[in-house]
């Protein structure tokens, strides 16, 4: 990647923190040692991803079970490529807004013609990240870094009292003029974030902040008392913990910032890695996040080193369930959130392999699997060459015991094509697919593009659709090779090198799939009906609808009885052989009939249908799948039965 044009164009001081730590990062993966050659894995060519035609807004492109529904321009305010200073970040939804989150503000998206977005506002508030998330008429969004200012003011900070680290408050009951509502102020700002809704009084709302800073002094925010420490028990250390806002959601004005998520007491320090390594700096700068922290702020004193984590990247919350896990660099941390303000830790797992940094998870629908993304290279570094292995950057995959006390790991899982020293790539933000009866992920990759995994099979993942564009950049001169090295400057008048862009999260929501193009704007999808996917499956998942989201803030999905979900299931049990094809065709034709009936007709024939699936279990190759099919069919018949009609008897177990 080209980090020294970068530096050329006189980025500000977070900035150039942010190159000298991915320089770092480039570095040592010139110095890659993997100790065990022979278990590794490598990308294919063989793809029609492979050296796509370069381009800002010409670039190539390949899509697979996909179709491209708009691709929409940044908005002027933003549509530079200074390094990281107006890059789009990440995404959240509310009614039929896109808030689209920039290193220096926002962009609201009107998607009510999601073929033609519209801007419908654009905010400039400089937050070096700016990671957004919507709840209700509110949004909250990110701040770290030393160029933040209180008034949203351009020009850095002169005078300390009037640095911004924390989260911004703004009331988009307007979504066309936002108004900011408060500046929350943290001890050591906020990367990321996830929202909490508490389980017992409606009007409040709980955010967990991930800040990597060392401690603010005094002269900035005495009222804190922030103090730097390497004692992780010591209650008044600011460092061990994750920062809590308590927001009264009727008066967010008065939010502010309540004792923190201590949930790293007592974690020792991961074990020298044994596979998969490359030299790890053992004194990285603080806030560097592989290139895409922050600099800290000045402090009382400098941070004293680790001997366990003592942050997390990221932070992903299931109320349903209760849970909470932190993507913590070098440890995953399971949480208990029953009471948010008195979070407790449940397990933690250290790692030994993929040595560099988890950086954000998901859980499945039903929080019995979980993926944990590793940022390889820290979102600014080409990691996803024909000689990067696929066992770094990716996706590692974990099943959840059922007393959620342990973690087990199982396979890793990476984009499988292989890029260009062009495109900064590695595994980043994504969001589970409402599909019944499936896990899939889908997520983007930066300059890799967007991809879905499915993860039904823990133990092999696979990709079942993909959109990818070629590289920003032309390719310089002199390959720049595997290892990132900077390539040749571009010539006079031309773009420069090394432009970071690419997908920096894909969600799916209410039907189609929102990526957040870095460089370019953002991107619109649609699924397409194929062998992997089919047209049922799609519709069932469009029948998910939230009034607002954020990925970050997971929500247990629940289908609404309907046909389309009846048949992904059978689609699921033709396309895996689970039950015999005399069986899938009968009950499909079942199906057709009881649908053209109505009423009363249609609840008994459902209910007949019903009972002789039961008796199908016994005998598949995948019974439980055939068993949750009948449960969904039983309660179509429920729904279909005249109010006036008895409850549908439950099949007995």
């Amino acid at each position: 990647m080209t980090v020294s044009k970068l530096v050329r164009q006189s980025p500000s001081p977070e900035l150039s923190h942010m190159y000298r730590a991915c320089r770092l990062v480039a570095f040592a993966a010139t110095l890659m040692l993997p100790r065990l050659l022979g278990a590794q894995t490598y990308p294919t060519t063989d793809d029609p991803r492979y050296n796509l035609k370069p381009g800002r807004y010409d670039a190539g492109e390949a899509i697979s079970n996909f179709r491209l529904v708009s691709a929409s321009r940044k908005p002027a305010a933003f549509d530079t490529a200074r390094g990281l200073t107006f890059a789009n970040s990440d995404l959240t939804f509310g009614t039929h807004y896109v808030y689209q989150g920039n290193f220096s503000g926002f962009t609201v998206w009107d998607i009510s013609t999601p073929e033609k977005p519209v801007v419908a506002a654009t905010v400039r508030c400089a937050t070096s990240q700016g990671a957004p998330s919507v709840y209700g008429h509110l949004l909250f969004q990110t701040a770290e870094g030393a160029g933040n200012r209180n008034d949203c003011g351009d020009g850095g900070v002169q005078n300390a009292k009037d640095h911004m680290a924390g989260v911004r408050i703004w009331d988009v009951s307007n979504p066309r003029a936002p108004k900011l509502v408060r500046n929350v102020q943290t001890c050591k700002g906020s990367h990321t974030f996830t929202m909490i809704p508490s389980p017992t009084d409606k009007n409040i709302l709980y955010l967990y902040l991930s800040g990597s800073q060392a401690a603010r002094p005094d002269s900035e925010v005495p009222e804190l008392h922030c103090k730097n420490g390497d004692d992780p028990a010591d209650p008044t250390n600011s460092l061990y913990m994750l920062d809590i806002v308590k927001v009264p959601l009727d008066h967010p004005e008065t939010a502010k910032v309540i004792p923190g998520a201590r949930i790293f007491t007592g974690l020792e320090a991961s074990p020298p890695c044994t596979n998969f390594c490359v030299p790890v700096d053992a004194n990285p700068p603080a806030g560097g996040r592989g290139g895409r922290g922050a600099a800290p702020a000045a402090s009382n004193a400098p941070p004293p080193l680790p001997t366990g984590p003592r942050n997390c990247h990221d932070v992903t919350s299931y109320p349903e369930y209760h849970l909470l896990f932190g993507a913590c660099n070098n440890s995953g941390i399971l949480v208990d959130i029953s009471n948010p303000e008195k979070p407790v830790r449940i397990t933690a797992i250290r790692d030994t392999n993929n040595f560099q940094g988890r950086h954000t998870a998901a859980f499945s629908n039903d929080a019995k699997k979980l993926i944990v993304t590793n940022e390889w290279g820290g979102g600014t570094s080409p990691m996803c060459q024909k000689d990067n292995m696929m066992e770094m950057g990716g996706n590692t995959l974990f099943t959840v015991s059922d007393d959620k006390k342990k973690l087990t790991q199982h396979a890793y899982y990476k984009l499988p094509v292989a890029q260009s020293a062009q495109e900064n790539c590695v595994a980043h933000n994504g969001s589970p697919l409402p599909v019944p009866g499936r896990d899939l992920y889908v997520q983007g990759w930066y300059q890799g593009g967007i991809a879905i995994m499915d993860f039904d099979d823990v133990d092999h993942p696979t990709e079942i659709a993909y959109f990818d564009r070629g590289p920003i950049d032309q390719p310089p001169l002199v390959d720049a090779g595997p290892s990132g090295a900077p390539p040749a400057a571009a010539p006079s008048g031309g773009r420069s090198r090394g432009t970071i862009g690419g997908s920096w999260g894909a969600y799916y929501w209410n039907g189609y799939i929102y990526s957040s193009e870095i460089d370019r704007g953002l991107d619109i999808l649609e699924l397409q009906p194929s062998a992997t996917l089919s047209g049922n499956e799609i519709a069932a998942a469009k029948l998910v609808t939230f009034l607002d989201y954020k990925p970050t803030t997971q929500r247990k999905i629940v289908w609404p009885p309907a046909f389309v979900v009846v048949r992904s299931y059978l689609d699921q049990l033709v396309r895996n052989n689970g039950l015999s094809s005399d069986r899938t065709s009968a009950i499909s034709a079942a199906l057709d009939a009881a649908e053209q009936a109505t009423g009363l007709a249609r609840g008994t024939a459902l209910t007949t249908l019903a009972t002789q699936v039961d008796k199908d279990a016994s005998g598949a190759r995948d019974p439980e799948r055939v068993k949750t099919m009948a449960s969904e069919i039983r309660r179509l018949a429920a729904a279909s039965m005249p109010a006036s009609t008895p409850a549908v008897t439950p099949a007995k177990k």
